[in-house]
């Protein structure tokens, strides 16, 4: 279960391919041997209301949640999460070099006794 929630704020779509966001950071994930391609989803928002920092007209914003399955070493999900934010700062360069804009990357581990699931893509790829 390594599903990415990326949020962000629609101007940000002036500067900024938010498709190839998601696919840099599917290929870290895709690739990553404590992530199962099975369970892998990327889903990206833009926020239908959002002030950042100041409230200046140029501020930008984009926020990542990987929520993964417990169980895994910190020291794993570390490496993972420096491999995925590294990723997504290459495809966000030009606008991380300005002074109007924030990127961040949380991770959580989700209890698996509080979560639900019923996923036939799973089986489907463990035939492959």
């Amino acid at each position: 279960m390594p599903h990415l929630h990326i949020e962000y704020s629609p101007t940000l779509e002036r500067h900024v391919d938010v498709r190839e966001v998601c696919r840099a950071a599917w290929e870290i994930m895709a690739t990553d041997k404590i992530f199962p391609r099975a369970g892998i989803r990327v889903r990206a928002f833009a926020a239908d209301h959002w002030i950042v920092a100041d409230d200046h007209p140029d501020n930008d914003f984009l926020a990542m949640t990987l929520s993964v399955g417990s169980g895994r070493a910190q020291s794993d999900l570390k490496a993972a999460g420096d491999r995925l934010f590294g990723a997504v700062q290459q495809v966000l360069s030009e606008v991380l070099a300005t002074p109007h804009f924030a990127l961040s990357l949380e991770i959580r581990e989700i209890n698996a006794e509080l979560s639900w699931k019923d996923t036939p893509i799973h089986a489907r790829l463990s035939r492959q």
